[in-house]
Parts: C-alpha cells; sequence; structure tokens
C-alpha cells in the first residue's frame, strides 16, 4: 500500500512540476518591435517603436500554450526623420495625448507549418481601436544567458490595414498602403 501512495504521489509531483507556469520578459537590449508601410506604392519607409515591454507567460517547454502581452508607447516611434515622427504623433496618426499606448494580448495559440512555427491569435489595440489579429510566431529556442539564466528567443511577423484602425484615414492609397507589415525579434528572460 505504501508503494502505490509512493508511486501516486511522484506522478502528482511530476505533474504539477510540468504544469508549473514560467513568465518571460523581453530584453529590450536585444529585442526591436518595427513596421513597414508603403509609401506612393513605389517605396517602403519603415520604423520602430523604442519604448515597448512585452511578458510571455507559459506551461508547455515548447510554448505551445504561450500566452503573449505587449505593450507600446505610441510617443516612442521613430522612423528616422523628426518631422515625419512628429505628424506620426499628431491626432492624423497616433494621437498620442488621447492614445499614449498600442496593445496586443493574446487569445490562443496553435500549430503553424512548421517547426517551432505558430499561428498566434489576439486582440489588437491601436488608436482606440481593438481588433482580432492572427500572427506567425516562430519559436526560435531556449538557450543559457548569461549567469545561466533561461534565454527563449522570438520572431513574430503580420499583417494589419490601417482602415480597420481607423488610423490615419486622411491618407488613403497609394499615398499610403493600407496594410501595415509589422515584424518584432525579442531575447526573453525567464523570471
Amino acid at each position: 500500500m505504501k508503494k502505490i501512495f509512493s508511486i501516486l504521489a511522484i506522478a502528482l509531483l511530476t505533474a504539477t512540476a510540468s504544469m508549473a507556469q514560467s513568465t518571460w520578459k523581453v530584453d529590450k537590449a536585444h529585442s526591436k518591435l518595427t513596421f513597414t508601410i508603403t509609401h506612393l506604392a513605389v517605396s517602403d519607409v519603415e520604423g520602430l517603436f523604442k519604448d515597448f515591454d512585452v511578458t510571455i507567460v507559459n506551461t508547455k517547454p515548447d510554448f505551445s500554450d504561450a500566452k503573449f502581452t505587449l505593450v507600446a508607447q505610441t510617443a516612442s516611434i521613430n522612423t528616422e526623420i523628426e518631422k515625419r515622427d512628429a505628424h506620426l504623433k499628431s491626432p492624423d496618426f497616433f494621437d498620442v495625448a488621447k492614445n499614449p499606448t498600442m496593445n496586443f494580448t493574446s487569445t490562443g495559440i496553435t500549430k503553424g507549418a512548421g517547426a517551432n512555427r505558430y499561428k498566434l491569435k489576439g486582440n489588437f489595440t491601436l488608436n482606440g481601436v481593438t481588433k482580432p489579429v492572427v500572427l506567425d510566431l516562430w519559436y526560435r529556442g531556449t538557450v543559457a544567458g548569461q549567469g545561466g539564466k533561461e534565454i527563449a528567443g522570438f520572431q513574430v511577423t503580420g499583417e494589419i490595414k490601417r482602415s480597420e484602425f481607423n488610423f490615419g484615414s486622411k491618407f488613403k492609397s497609394p499615398m499610403l498602403s493600407d496594410e501595415v507589415q509589422i515584424k518584432a525579434n525579442g531575447e526573453f528572460a525567464k523570471s
């Protein structure tokens, strides 16, 4: 009888350990949140957000149940042209005084095509409008970082339509494409 209880206790501890929740915080020095939009249908303009925070929570080692939360400060937009950045911060686009952040909160994750590839579903909030989006997620692996801390790498890519968020509505295509490409590369430290 003791042996059965011991086996059950070990099984319960193993199941509990495997379901332990992990939290990962973005390493901003090794991460970037960028976007690309087409101007006049002939060239791409790129930019990034310098101030953002991302948290990942998971229980499975392959991150197939991961939950992602992103908050980016809209005033941190940088396209390397100060005049353009000032216009992007205005009510014509981000209206940073009224909408200081843009946010993404994942609502689900499913297996994609290829190893460590997923479809990341979630709610994206831009310009005070929240819409569901589906992004491509690539889990690039986990390694031991400095001091033995676990580091996980991810790349997220996808596309949103400005018109769905009433964003920059004065500037129609081909002046600015409706489609905006999003790309984020990140390293995350297990906390």
